[in-house]
């Protein structure tokens, strides 16, 4: 698949995304939720890496009143930068207009964190993920201190794939949730 047919791939998927209503995003979210919920990784991590939800991904705000230690992304430059967020505290819209904690809350350590939850557009059964096509997540994934957390794309049923095309520095994620299976992808 050449670079044009992953971004028609994204652009359709990202369409499929926009086109659901509110009802169904809401329905797909809430299954998300539950089945993070019963999974035991999830259960059993104390520090988990998160995301607002932005363009209609799945919606995860219901788990982020359970009692852990929450971290979330602010873009800075090319990178992620994660800060310590709990219900209730500021956020603002960053240059994406993605909602992030405030640039003086406090840092989080990689050393700290139990799972990360990975947004996507899309993710195949090998743990390939496409996303907006910033190199955000790879980046962040392939450094050592990052590279040895487990992590989840959390994805629709539609946009979980067979296959999607992959270049040299894409990093393949643990496990793949969507609204009806969570499972570990294809090693």
């Amino acid at each position: 698949m050449s670079q044009l047919d992953k971004i028609a791939l994204r652009r359709d998927l990202l369409t499929k995304r926009r086109a659901l209503s509110i009802e169904e995003w809401q329905q797909k979210s809430l299954a998300i939720c539950d089945r993070l919920q019963a999974w035991s990784l999830f259960t059993e991590a104390n520090t988990v890496l998160a995301y607002f939800s932005f363009r209609q991904e799945p919606n995860l705000e219901l788990l982020f009143s359970t009692p852990k230690r929450w971290g979330f992304p602010r873009c800075e430059q090319a990178s992620l930068i994660w800060h310590w967020w709990q219900p209730g505290e500021t956020l603002f819209k960053g240059k994406y207009g993605i909602q992030e904690p405030l640039i003086d809350a406090p840092l989080v350590e990689p050393s700290e964190v139990d799972l990360i939850l990975v947004p996507t557009v899309a993710c195949d059964r090998q743990g390939y993920r496409l996303g907006y096509g910033g190199g955000f997540y790879d980046r962040l994934l392939s450094s050592p201190q990052w590279s040895q957390i487990p992590t989840i794309g959390i994805v629709y049923d539609f946009a979980y794939l067979p296959q999607l095309p992959i270049e040299p520095w894409d990093i393949r994620l643990d496990y793949i949730c969507t609204e009806t299976i969570i499972e570990r992808s294809d090693r």
